[in-house]
């Protein structure tokens, strides 16, 4: 990506990021999808209920692999192959370590996690079940979004979809067959999921191993050394903390809405699923232009990062307010995919959560591209920043706003978190491209 049009490159780099961004988010609309009109409303909430803690450790996961793609990316970028592989070795020992760790405290911790959410009586049952087999398939999301961060790092973005898709229809198959067939309930749903996220890591792992081998330690490689360590959780940590921060504001809200009552619960789950789906352009774009970033960072063209950003924004923006006309107005149609035509007051509830979002959606925009290139030019620390403002906002909103105004307070949390996270990770990403640029005029100086 150190060569050629920078549009076509990210375009064509993002195109199979946003269907596999479309599958993944396939495998919980399928579960809330078939639980929903299966099983009804109850067990659609219970599904729904944790779904922001689930957020906090997979979120955590998923920052933290994309955390460990960035030195392999900068390291491929400069043509340093030797680095690259002990990047990679390092990171392997770090995703074995916090899978055993994130498996044994997330399983153990499940009822005080849905007490701590205040989790309605009547769908507790459900929830912690479906958050326990969640859990237990932490290793797998890791296997996964390591194998598939490298496979982007160095250029391939379409075998991870490629898997993802194979995986998506194997999940939808589980589905039907665990739920309808087997009559296993909202366990049948979460077992499929962790399944089909553990057929697509090891699919990648295998064609790693047969087709990317330069990626793969040589034995001169397999020494272990504190500084790869320190490196690669530099990164790491900061981009899986940014996701769990957010996350604890998502928490807080969810507490927030669980207490309403279970129809706004599975009014607030049929809406969040459609905005997650919704979101999955604003992850693709933003994974393409860091990738992008990252590789031209490493090769030294800071123009072309510049460049690389403002086509990221002109789409992501233009996208958001596409997409939020759409949800305003068609919240309600949508909805009838996971609530049944007869229950009107979740239907209601779920066009209102959908509608107020809609109206700035296209802030999420700014946030992604933003918070995603800072994190991709070394910098991933002070993103950490971006994410504390917006669980602030979002506790601030539960906390004062949620028992004077109730649901309606709930429907523009999310939107006070997208801008209060933008007025800080703008000017940051200003700072820190001017910052990049003058050490490189520097060292040009020099050289």
């Amino acid at each position: 990506m150190t060569e050629g049009n920078p549009l076509k490159l990210i375009l064509k780099f993002a195109l199979p990021l946003l269907l596999g961004n479309i599958f993944q988010q396939t495998y919980n609309v399928v579960d809330a999808a078939i639980v929903g009109q299966t099983l009804g409303d109850k067990a659609l909430a219970g599904v729904g209920a944790s779904s922001s803690v689930q957020f906090f450790i997979l979120g955590f996961c998923i920052g933290l692999c994309a955390g460990f793609a960035v030195p392999v990316a900068q390291r491929f970028g400069a043509g340093d192959m030797g680095s690259l592989r002990r990047y990679v070795f390092h990171s392997l020992l770090l995703v074995v370590f916090f899978s055993v760790l994130l498996t044994l405290v997330c399983a153990l911790g499940c009822h005080s996690i849905l007490r701590l959410l205040r989790t309605p009586g009547d769908i507790y049952d459900n929830a912690y079940i479906y958050l326990f087999v969640i859990f237990c398939g932490i290793p797998f999301t890791l296997l996964y979004n390591t194998a598939a961060g490298f496979l982007r790092s160095v250029g391939d973005s379409r075998t991870p979809f490629i898997f993802l898709a194979i995986s998506t229809v194997a999940n939808i198959g589980l589905d039907i067959y665990c739920i309808t067939i087997l009559k296993l309930g909202v366990f049948g749903a979460a077992i499929a999921t962790v399944a089909s996220q553990a057929s697509s890591g090891v699919l990648c792992l295998i064609y790693i191993i047969i087709k990317m081998r330069f990626i793969i330690p040589k034995k001169e490689d397999l020494v272990v050394k504190g500084s790869y360590f320190t490196t690669l959780l530099g990164m790491g940590l900061p981009m899986g903390m940014q996701y769990s921060i957010t996350a604890v504001g998502s928490m807080v809200m969810q507490s927030a809405n669980n207490s309403l009552g279970s129809i706004y619960v599975s009014g607030f789950t049929a809406g969040m699923k459609i905005k997650q789906f919704a979101m999955c352009p604003f992850d693709a774009i933003a994974t393409a232009v860091a990738t992008f970033c990252s590789q031209n960072y490493g090769a030294g063209n800071i123009s072309r990062i510049r460049k690389g950003v403002r086509i990221g924004l002109i789409i992501t923006v233009s996208y958001g307010i596409l997409a939020g006309a759409l949800m305003f107005f068609f919240g309600r149609t949508a909805s009838l995919l996971f609530v049944s035509s007869d229950s009107t007051a979740v239907l209601d509830a779920s066009a209102r959560y959908l509608g107020a979002l809609g109206l700035f959606f296209w802030s999420l925009g700014i946030l992604s591209i933003c918070r995603m290139v800072v994190q991709s030019l070394g910098f991933s620390l002070i993103t950490i920043f971006s994410g504390f403002s917006e669980m602030v906002a979002r506790i601030l909103m539960s906390i004062f706003a949620v028992p004077v105004f109730g649901y309606a307070a709930i429907c523009f949390t999310d939107q006070s978190a997208w801008l209060s996270g933008c007025v800080y990770i703008v000017p940051v990403y200003l700072f820190c491209i001017n910052k990049i640029e003058r050490m490189l005029r520097s060292e040009a100086e020099h050289s």
